[in-house]
C-alpha cells in the first residue's frame, strides 16, 4: 500500500503542535488548506502522542527498576518477618454455644470467662 504521489509528511501528533497558535480548526490544531497526514486518524490528540519525553529513557528505566527492586525487597522482608494484629479468641454467646456444640442440656454448662479479674 503506497502513498502514490501524496507527500510523506513527518509523523507528528496534534499534541506536539503549539496549543497557543491561532489555528483555523483549534480542536484539530490545523489550518485551512494544510495537508492532512496519511494516517491522520492515528495522530489525533486522543491517540498517539509523539511529543519528546522530558527525561531520557535510561533515567526512566533506572527509576522503574529501582522502584520494582525496592518493592521486591519490601515483599521479601514482609514474608520473612510477618506482622499480625493481636486477636483474642472468638467469643460466642450462650456459654460458648454449649448446647449447639453437643453439650448435655440436663447438666449445667461450664462458665466461660472472657476477662480476668
Amino acid at each position: 500500500m503506497g502513498y502514490g504521489d501524496y507527500p510523506k509528511l513527518p509523523d507528528r501528533s496534534q499534541q506536539e503542535r503549539d496549543p497557543y497558535y491561532s489555528w483555523d480548526q483549534t480542536d484539530l490544531r490545523r489550518n485551512h488548506g494544510e495537508l492532512v497526514h496519511w494516517d491522520f486518524d492515528m495522530f489525533l490528540r486522543s491517540r498517539v502522542d509523539t511529543t519528546p519525553t522530558k527525561f531520557p529513557w535510561h533515567k526512566m528505566r533506572n527509576t522503574l527498576l529501582g522502584f520494582v527492586g525496592f518493592m521486591f525487597c519490601m515483599f521479601v522482608l514482609g514474608e520473612m518477618y510477618p506482622s499480625y494484629q493481636p486477636v483474642g479468641p472468638k467469643q460466642y454467646p450462650y456459654n460458648n454455644l454449649y448446647l449447639e456444640y453437643g453439650g448435655d442440656p440436663t447438666q449445667e454448662p461450664p462458665e466461660v470467662k472472657h476477662y480476668e479479674i
